[in-house]
Order: C-alpha cells, then structure tokens, then sequence
C-alpha cells in the first residue's frame, strides 16, 4: 500500500456510507488495494474513520459490484482479475457500446456534440496531467453522454453494473505508455465519426479501441497469472 494515499473522511453532508464505499472502491480500481489483499474490518475502521457496521456494509456493496471476494477461513479480499472474466467485460462491451455509438452518431445533435466533446477535453487534460483517476472517471463521463444521447437507458444499465470493474480494466491498462497514447487517439476517432454522423464509422472505431484494449489486458493479466 501506498502510505501517500490517505483514506482519511473529511466532513461533507453525504453519508458516511457512500463516501466510504467511493473511498474503498476508489483504492481498489487505484491499486492502493491490490488484487488479493486481504480487507480487514479493523484496519479498514481505523483508516476511513468510521464504524465496523459502515465498513461491513460497504464491503457487501463492493462484494456485490465483483471488487471484493469473500473466502472461507480467509474473509473479504480484493477479487482478483483474471483475463476469464476480463474477456466476457470486454466482449459485453464491444457489444453493448459499439451498438451505442452507432447510434449516437446517427442522433447527434449539434448540442449533443459540443458535450461530447467537453467530456473528450475532459480526457485529454486527464492524460496531459497524467492523472489515472480522473482519466478513468472522464472515459466514464464520456461513454455515459454517448449512451444517454444515443438513448440506450438499459444498455447504460447494463454498462453501469459493470462499472466497477470497467473502471479496474482502464486503470490495468493506463500503466502502459503504449495504451495511454494510442487509447486517447481511438476515443478521438470514436468522437470525430459521432461529429459527421457517420454511424459505420462510430461502430468500428468502438470496435478498434475495445479490441485493442482487450489485447493489453489479455498480455498483462495473463502475464499475471504465470
């Protein structure tokens, strides 16, 4: 663990809960907390700040959106990733979100590109700063607005659950120097095919950014798992 990354809840009107479960999740998709690490309730209460029923609470929640699992004899640990189950996120999103984008680009409207465009800059200034969270929640903001103005509500649901380890997958792939170039380069691509309503375009530049993706994660959690 990172002894710089503090989990430490400073006072806000949102509950104790969400934002220790943000917290947690937030160390999780980081690496503060790293893939079968033990979480213990104890050190968990002391770090956050808050009681042993808030920190039981967000480990079920955590539990329940695949970040955490909890084992016989051993209790919750940070899941670990395998490229299995990264293979089946990848291929539901290739899917899901080169449907949406095709769609996007065949409704996009000339407000509808501005905010797209807004949440691509968003992404840009995240890279430029090399800030790996923002940079993670921004491609979150990015593909919500293209859902939303495509207007796939239960497609985005969908995309939604598997947030999380979404979110995991794009911090995974983020360390790479080749990924950090070449991913901003295909939203770019996704964004300016969304710009001249060329719906075939949309698609497979979707395609090409997910599949390339797939492809870092496949070498580095395989690599992993030796």
């Amino acid at each position: 663990m990172d002894a710089s990354h503090s989990l430490k809840i400073e006072n806000t009107p949102v509950t104790l809960r969400e934002l220790a479960l943000a917290k947690v999740r937030q160390a999780i998709i980081s690496g503060y907390f790293k893939a079968g690490d033990r979480l213990v309730e104890r050190s968990l209460c002391d770090e956050l700040g808050v009681s042993r029923t808030v920190v039981r609470e967000v480990i079920r929640y955590l539990e329940a959106e695949g970040l955490i699992e909890n084992l016989p004899k051993k209790g919750p640990i940070v899941a670990i990733l395998t490229w299995e189950v990264a293979e089946q996120i990848y291929d539901i999103r290739i899917l899901l979100e080169s449907e949406a984008a095709k769609d996007c680009a065949k409704l996009a409207t000339s407000s509808d590109k501005k905010n797209l465009h807004k949440k691509l800059l968003r992404i840009a200034k995240a890279s430029h700063d090399h800030d790996d969270i923002e940079r993670v929640e921004a491609s979150q903001a990015f593909y919500e607005a293209l859902f939303s103005i495509a207007k796939h509500h239960i497609a985005w649901e969908i995309v939604q659950r598997l947030n999380s380890r979404i979110s995991r997958l794009r911090e995974l792939t983020l360390r790479s120097p080749e990924r950090q170039v070449a991913g901003f380069e295909r939203m770019s691509r996704i964004y300016e095919a969304i710009e001249e309503n060329n719906a075939e375009h949309a698609k497979e530049a979707v395609k090409q950014h997910l599949s390339e993706a797939a492809t870092l994660a496949k070498s580095i959690l395989t690599a992993e798992e030796k």
